[in-house]
């Protein structure tokens, strides 16, 4: 039993290398490491060392085992320090290639009316134990509600709303030079993609992900929408944005964010008060096309939130979208979410390497985004039987897109997260919630195949 078993995790580990093989050479990985800038060092070829560190997380190595005390590689551990803390390396150049490419291969599988979207969102890179990474900063985590050690890592992606591509990244610092635990502290040209980086990290982040989005799009990037969380939504930056791309983002009642209705400036409370609502059991109470500051005009959508007499608000750039379709769109947002849980829980995002060089983090973060583009790819594949060839290709349905009930599902575990990082709230509530709430779905459901079931009846007779 235990020779098969062996003989089984040794099958599996040929095929993970095929795999891994094959897509180093569909997406020409070395020549795009080239490409870029990054090019042969101390003897060894960087992509041998790419591949190794890629291989990590599947192998169940971190760096020190796997790459500082792994005498069987081909290459010494400074040959990867180096790979990994250059600061001449391009790395955003090689995530843009490789993602462009990997997008326009999703694109050939899908209809051109197919809505792709790019997500933008932010998350905490936690490095609480450590007190002289570079540019290392108290930055606040808004789940916990409560400042630790680490950095903000601003990530833009493309979805289809089969597969998610990680596009571009910013791993930023705090603005503010009180917040940051420790500076710069190498020597740099400052036409070097590492002092760039550096810079970045301490601009703003408005300014950060403008420059994302319109790099994405000069690469040749397809996106119909831009979605965003409601921590983007200011009118200056949804101003800013929709020059470049439609905006669709979850909105919050703040004092300090305003909609001109019928010549009267509101907050986000006091415009649904003013809105009819739809009666029943509607998903959309009600929307409404609004200005915001600046004289951006806006449509606002209201929908229903099950479990109690709030609502979720959802604002458009787009004033011709249909209601139901916003909602659907936004939905496509949960894909950036699942990202970030996958890159930090078993793709090592945040534990593989302790590195206190800021270029070190920037190439190893790029590695792991890689590693998910790799899963997307293969997870594709299995789920698509267009990816078998021209053949398949022709004869079989895409694979289909988010529909309206998944994007209301995925906006109800959205709030429900909300509701248990508040921690005011019990677990025993919050599941007495949602069965609650899937009660009434079964209801709902069973009501309208009823209706269907008579009037089918109805039709045959």
């Amino acid at each position: 039993m235990e020779t098969t078993s062996y003989f089984e995790a040794q099958q599996e580990a040929k095929q993970l290398q095929s795999r891994i093989a094959s897509f180093f050479d569909t997406f020409t990985i070395g020549t795009l490491l080239n490409t870029s800038g990054i090019r042969k060092l101390k003897g060894t070829t960087p992509l041998v060392i790419f591949q190794a560190i890629f291989m990590l997380p599947f192998q169940g190595a971190n760096f020190y085992r796997g790459i500082v005390l792994n005498d069987n590689v081909a290459f010494g551990k400074d040959a990867a320090y180096e790979l990994l803390a250059s600061p001449k390396y391009n790395w955003r150049a090689f995530m843009l290639k490789l993602s462009a490419l990997v997008c326009r291969y999703y694109d050939a599988l899908t209809n051109d009316d197919r809505v792709k979207v790019l997500i933008a969102d932010d998350s905490v890179y936690d490095r609480g134990r450590s007190k002289k990474v570079e540019l290392l900063a108290r930055i606040f985590d808004h789940n916990s509600r409560r400042y630790l050690n680490g950095f903000k890592l601003l990530q833009l992606g493309w979805s289809d709303g089969a597969s998610f591509v990680p596009l571009d990244f910013a791993l930023r610092s705090s603005v503010a030079k009180k917040n940051r635990l420790q500076e710069s502290t190498k020597e740099l040209d400052k036409r070097c993609c590492g002092s760039k980086r550096r810079k970045e990290a301490t601009t703003k982040t408005p300014a950060v992900l403008e420059e994302m989005v319109k790099r994405v799009l000069a690469r040749g990037v397809r996106a119909d929408y831009l979605l965003l969380d409601s921590w983007f939504c200011f009118s200056g930056l949804i101003a800013r944005l929709s020059k470049d791309i439609p905006v669709i983002c979850m909105a919050k009642d703040l004092k300090s964010v305003l909609y001109c209705h019928k010549n009267v400036h509101v907050r986000l409370s006091e415009l649904y008060k003013r809105l009819r609502k739809k009666p029943g059991l509607a998903k959309v109470l009600a929307s409404t096309v609004v200005e915001m500051k600046g004289g951006t005009a806006v449509k606002v959508v209201f929908v229903r939130h099950r479990n109690t007499r709030k609502w979720l608000a959802l604002l458009s750039t787009d004033l011709e979208l249909a209601d139901e379709e916003i909602v659907r769109i936004y939905g496509k947002r949960w894909d950036i979410e699942v990202f970030f849980k996958m890159a930090k829980q078993h793709l090592n995002l945040e534990r593989e390497v302790q590195l206190r060089d800021y270029d070190g983090l920037i190439g190893h973060t790029t590695i792991v985004m890689t590693r998910y583009i790799f899963l997307a790819f293969e997870q594709r594949h299995y789920d698509d039987p267009r990816t078998l060839g021209s053949l398949f290709h022709a004869c079989c349905d895409e694979v289909a897109d988010i529909s309206l009930l998944e994007s209301m599902k995925r906006l109800l575990a959205l709030v429900l997260d909300a509701i248990r990082s508040t921690g005011e709230f019990s677990e025993q509530i919050i599941s007495s919630m949602i069965d609650v709430i899937m009660g009434t779905a079964v209801d709902i459901l069973n009501s309208h195949q009823a209706c269907t079931s008579v009037l089918n009846g109805k039709t045959v007779k």
